[in-house]
């Protein structure tokens, strides 16, 4: 079922597994609730199992916590298998059916391969290009649960806050100050305790490469993204200053 307009979503953020999103842009998320828009989260896989944990309902707990944290609107459970989260059709769809049910004006997902971690993080990646397609593909409703199509307006990629400020061959980065939510962001980060109880140290490496990241534009603290396409400015001074 459709969402009713009052609960639309204007930005909805696509991560793997429950901690990817707040460690990549938990600190955009939570400024843009700040400023009065509707954001949202889509988890792909509960991110079980795992090493530290005792099961999905603690990691989904964790989520949740995380969530409140961050002031998020709606946050979607997919329940795709971790682990095994490949770009295949009914995977596409199910994510696609998400976009048609919320209707984001904006998509925010992984832009890269992370070396050394999750090869359900690329995964990601592909399906959220996919559904992002698939949302707006016309005589199809038949997989869509009958909801209407439903056209993303922009897609940014973002990158995990201790991986890389660039994204190879991606031209069009733009920073985003959240100096005043970086300390919402590190706490939704360590409501993790099943992932970073044993990390004591993650908090002031997300915290040092926020001030990196932000440094470079002029910024206390910032977290970077990819525009896969340009994006045109219509009061330049506004954005520039």
């Amino acid at each position: 079922m459709m969402a009713p307009e009052s609960e639309r979503l204007d930005v909805i953020a696509v991560g793997a597994h429950p901690d990817d999103i707040e460690i990549a842009c938990g600190g955009t998320l939570a400024k843009l609730v700040l400023q009065g828009y509707r954001v949202g989260i889509i988890d792909l896989t509960d991110g079980e199992p795992t090493p530290g944990s005792p099961g999905p309902e603690v990691r989904l707990a964790e989520a949740e916590a995380a969530a409140r944290v961050l002031g998020i609107h709606q946050r979607i459970q997919l329940g795709l298998p971790n682990r095994r989260l490949f770009d295949q059709f009914e995977h596409r769809v199910a994510l696609a059916t998400e976009f048609r049910r919320w209707r984001p004006r904006l998509v925010i997902g992984f832009g890269a391969k992370t070396p050394m971690a999750s090869p359900d993080h690329y995964q990601s990646s592909l399906l959220t290009d996919a559904a992002i397609f698939y949302s707006r593909l016309t005589k199809w409703d038949e997989y869509f649960a009958g909801l209407p199509v439903h056209a993303v307006s922009r897609q940014l990629y973002f990158r995990l806050a201790l991986e890389p400020d660039v994204l190879p061959g991606e031209p069009h980065h733009l920073t985003v100050d959240i100096a005043e939510t970086l300390d919402a962001k590190i706490e939704s980060i360590l409501c993790y305790q099943t992932q970073f109880g044993g990390k004591p140290y993650i908090a002031e490496r997300v915290r040092a490469a926020a001030v990196v990241s932000g440094a470079q534009a002029g910024v206390s603290a910032g977290e970077v993204f990819v525009a896969p396409k340009p994006i045109a400015v219509d009061d330049l001074l506004r954005v520039i200053l």
